[in-house]
């Protein structure tokens, strides 16, 4: 591999992360509610965005201060249990069996509709998924004075159209519209981002980190080291090191094997044997390999794939 190909090396690795995990639209789903209501979820292993589209609600999540929302919010949620109310101090019920039949996307409590929610997002395709969620906060709400924000109010404008209209491809187009809802969502995070956040998608706003970064994930078979990439970002060693590990959360070589064992994991899951994958994300032996992939994983490759 030659160093200088910068024109080479991957300018997007969040979106090419989203691809390797199986990134899936999660179903669309509405509120409509008035008077007083309380609805309570269930943490899932997904990205969800939340948008206000009428009025105001309140959003109450674990270890929070009960927050106000109001139109034209949007806030991205993980893995965490999390209330919508017209005020915290209602008991809330829970949420999850009024959408659980299917063509039950739109739930309507109370007369009239002083509030209105949308719902949709990004979920993955097997268990690898916290290697996007541990980057991000289990909550996080779009900075209206963001560099991004337009782009979230636009998008999250087209998509109220495509569901209010039930034209032809409606439903195929608010999903792919939620995804980007999602990605838009995370821009605007990154852009308003202190540097002392810690995790990889923060980390690839900072100039020298995101390209060591990319550099990784251009080439994930090489046979990187610590001062090759240290070099590559002008930076010394030890600085270099210091300075991933606090904006990634974890030192570089070990950053690489986890993502190495994220892309094993899915390629098995595919069908292909250990060797296969062994070589294609930098292993000269299937023992070492397997070996990296059980002190990753807590389990051998064989009881992911062939």
């Amino acid at each position: 591999m030659s160093l200088s190909r910068s024109a080479e090396i991957t300018p997007d690795p969040f979106s090419e992360v989203l691809a390797a995990l199986g990134a899936r639209s999660v179903r669309g789903t509405g509120l409509e509610a008035a008077g007083d209501w309380a609805l309570t979820f269930d943490g899932r292993t997904r990205l969800k965005f939340v948008a206000v589209t009428r009025g105001l609600c309140w959003l109450l999540l674990p270890d929070h201060s009960p927050t106000v929302l109001v139109e034209g919010d949007v806030v991205l949620i993980s893995n965490t249990r999390y209330t919508v109310a017209s005020d915290p101090a209602i008991e809330p019920i829970d949420g999850m069996p009024l959408y659980a039949l299917p063509g039950h996307d739109v739930v309507r409590l109370g007369t009239g509709d002083e509030t209105a929610l949308m719902g949709g997002g990004s979920g993955f395709a097997d268990g690898s998924a916290a290697f996007v969620l541990d980057a991000l906060p289990s909550f996080l709400r779009v900075d209206r004075t963001s560099s991004t924000a337009e782009a979230v109010a636009r998008t999250l404008k087209f998509l109220r159209s495509e569901v209010a209209s039930a034209e032809l491809g409606g439903s195929l187009m608010a999903e792919r519209l939620a995804e980007i809802l999602v990605i838009a969502a995370v821009r605007a995070f990154v852009a308003t981002s202190p540097t002392t956040s810690v995790g990889w998608i923060t980390a690839l706003a900072d100039p020298r980190i995101g390209k060591a970064l990319r550099l990784l994930h251009a080439d994930v078979a090489y046979r990187w080291t610590v001062p090759m990439l240290a070099s590559e970002v002008g930076m010394s060693r030890s600085a270099f090191t210091q300075r991933f590990t606090e904006r990634v959360g974890r030192p570089p070589l070990d950053y690489l094997t986890r993502w190495r064992m994220v892309l094993a994991q899915r390629k098995l899951n595919t069908g292909q044997t250990v060797a296969a994958v062994a070589t294609a994300v930098g292993y000269n032996s299937q023992s070492a390999f397997s070996h990296a992939f059980k002190r990753t994983l807590g389990r051998t490759p064989r009881s992911d794939g062939c």
